[in-house]
């Protein structure tokens, strides 16, 4: 039987500063809880309605007093943090970096896109939306689980970059004129305001994703999550 100490608990956990206190994170649904144990994440309490599931087995009229999604799904845990190191750029490979992102609908869905183009990995702006708030991590489907995520200053990180740095801006040149490389990094900004002043001069290579309506009324931009998935796969269609 859950005790009103633990839904309190884990209700806390909704809140960043909890969890940068606590340094702990909630997980729900099977594949979710599932990817992260098996990519060696560390539970400190689990919660299912599934007798076979290792942890505290509960009702479901339980589960959904401390579950944070509408509908809950067999199971919710609370995992350790992992500590966070600086990964320096892969001149190789092709890394993102995310400007200031704030939805984390929008975030969750980014790391989902990048796990599926095989990204190497995510560096954010501290102004980023964290990673570990219950709504990202929901939407990124267990890729959270695959995928290097790291916060640290973009400036300084993209100006000792050793390869190409792609960036999505309204004068850059048409993403399917232009000559890409398999490699480098690239930038996408906030969903209102674009990449950031300070990091908008490191970008080498500027790219647009053209608007092919003929109409006058047309929107005005694209979603950021649609527009990395645009950009991955036409870096890995080359």
């Amino acid at each position: 039987m859950l005790s009103k100490n633990q839904i309190k608990f884990v209700h806390s956990l909704e809140l960043k500063k909890n969890r940068k206190r606590e340094q702990l994170f909630v997980a729900e649904g099977p594949k979710v809880v599932g990817d992260l144990l098996r990519a060696g994440f560390r539970p400190h309490s689990i919660f299912s309605t599934n007798p076979q599931q290792d942890g505290q087995l509960v009702t479901e009229e339980e589960l959904q007093r401390i579950s944070f999604l509408q509908h809950p799904q067999e199971v919710l845990a609370v995992f350790h943090i992992p500590d966070s190191k600086l990964l320096p750029i892969n001149p190789h490979g092709l890394s993102l970096a995310l400007d200031g992102i704030q939805d984390p609908g929008n975030l969750g869905t980014i790391i989902r896109i990048a796990d599926w183009f095989g990204i190497d990995a995510i560096y954010c702006s501290p102004d980023t939306a964290d990673v570990y708030n219950p709504k990202v991590v929901q939407a990124t489907m267990g890729s959270i689980a695959h995928i290097p995520i790291i916060y640290c200053d973009l400036v300084e990180l993209i100006s000792k970059a050793q390869c190409p740095v792609y960036g999505t801006l309204l004068d850059g040149e048409d993403i399917y004129q232009q000559t890409i490389t398999p490699n480098g990094i690239i930038v996408m900004g906030n969903e209102g305001n674009g990449i950031s002043e300070s990091v908008r001069p490191l970008v080498t290579n500027r790219l647009l994703i053209p608007n092919f309506s003929n109409s006058s009324e047309t929107a005005e931009s694209l979603n950021v999550a649609i527009a990395t998935a645009i950009t991955c796969s036409e870096f890995r269609r080359r």
